[in-house]
């Protein structure tokens, strides 16, 4: 599980709300990282996939919600598409 694969996930989630006509989309990380695959299990990489998800983030865009690490499941960051 690379950075790239963390980021294809996401933008694969936000063109699926764009072609749905939607303005933004809400993702949380746990999901992407079951897209990506290794989670949940023992060799799981969310830190790095909470870390690539803020790291897409762009004006307008916003974090929902976090836990109190900031690097977990339950991050959920709402994308503008």
């Amino acid at each position: 599980m690379k950075k790239d694969d963390f980021m294809a996930a996401v933008d694969k989630l936000k063109e699926d709300a764009r072609v749905k006509g939607l303005s933004s989309v809400t993702i949380t990380a746990g999901n992407v990282h079951r897209l990506v695959g290794g989670y949940p299990g023992k060799s799981h990489r969310m830190p790095h996939c909470c870390e690539t998800m803020r790291g897409m983030m762009q004006f307008g865009d916003s974090v929902v919600s976090a836990p109190p690490s900031g690097l977990g499941a339950s991050l959920t960051i709402r994308y503008q598409v």
